[in-house]
C-alpha cells in the first residue's frame, strides 16, 4: 500500500519517541555529579574497542556542558532506538497485546507492518501517545540538576538497585554495553525504515517490512 506522506513523518516520530520514560531501564542509574566534572574522553562510558574515542568532528571540544549534552543525547537516542527496533521486530512477527485497541478494534488484528498497523490506531489514541512522550521528555529535562550540569541522563530506573551494588569497573562495563547495543540499534531502526520505505534498499531485509 502506498503512505501519504504525513502519515509517513508521523510514524517516523512515534518509533523515535515511543518509549522514552520506559527505556532507561535498559542502563543502571547514572550518579549525579555537581559541579560538573567531566573526565577525559578517553576515560568516558564508550570510548571502547575497536574505534576507541571516534569524534572526528571534534564535536567533544566544545565545552564540558556541550559534551555532556552530546552524550545524554547519544543515551537518549539510543534508548529509544533499542526500543524501537525491538518493537518493530515484535509487530512484524504478530505479537500483539491481548484485548482490544479501540472498541471493535482488537490489537490482534493490527497488520504486521508497522505501518499499517499505524494506520488502525484511531486519531486521537495517536495524540494520547504523543502527548505522554511529550510529558515524559518534559520532566526529564526539567529536572534539577540538568544533565549538562552533571545531573543523571534522562529519567532513572533501577528500582531492585541494581547500580547501586556495582564497582566503578562494573557499572562503566555495564554502560559501555548500553552504548554499544544503542549504537547498533540506531543503525538497525535506520535500515527498518530505508527497508520498508525502498523496497531492496536492504539486501538483508525482507520487503514489506
Amino acid at each position: 500500500p502506498t503512505f501519504n506522506h504525513t502519515k509517513r513523518n508521523m510514524v517516523r516520530a512515534l518509533v523515535l519517541a515511543l518509549c522514552l520514560g520506559a527505556a532507561a531501564a535498559f542502563a543502571p542509574a547514572r550518579v549525579a555529579r555537581t559541579p560538573v566534572a567531566v573526565e577525559a574522553l578517553s576515560d568516558m562510558p564508550g570510548a571502547q574497542p575497536p574505534t576507541g574515542v571516534f569524534d572526528p568532528w571534534g564535536l567533544a571540544d566544545s565545552s564540558e556542558e556541550g559534551l555532556l549534552w552530546f552524550r545524554a543525547a547519544e543515551l537518549k537516542h539510543s534508548r529509544v532506538a533499542m526500543l524501537a527496533t525491538a518493537g518493530w521486530g515484535v509487530n512484524y512477527l504478530g505479537i500483539s497485546f491481548p484485548g482490544d485497541l479501540t472498541y471493535g478494534t482488537p490489537f490482534a488484528s493490527l497488520s504486521h507492518l508497522p505501518h499499517e498497523a499505524w494506520d488502525s490506531v484511531p486519531y486521537a489514541g495517536k495524540v494520547q501517545m504523543l502527548l505522554a512522550i511529550g510529558l515524559v521528555e518534559f520532566v526529564s529535562e526539567t529536572k534539577k540538576p540538568h544533565a549538562t550540569k552533571g545531573g543523571a541522563m534522562g529519567l532513572q530506573f533501577d528500582p531492585l538497585g541494581i547500580a547501586a551494588n556495582l564497582s566503578p569497573a562494573e557499572l562503566k562495563k555495564r554502560q559501555n554495553m548500553e552504548l554499544s547495543n544503542g549504537r547498533l540499534a540506531m543503525i538497525s531502526i535506520m535500515s527498518f525504515f530505508a527497508a520498508s520505505e525502498i523496497p531492496g534498499s536492504v539486501p538483508a531485509i525482507p520487503s514489506p517490512f
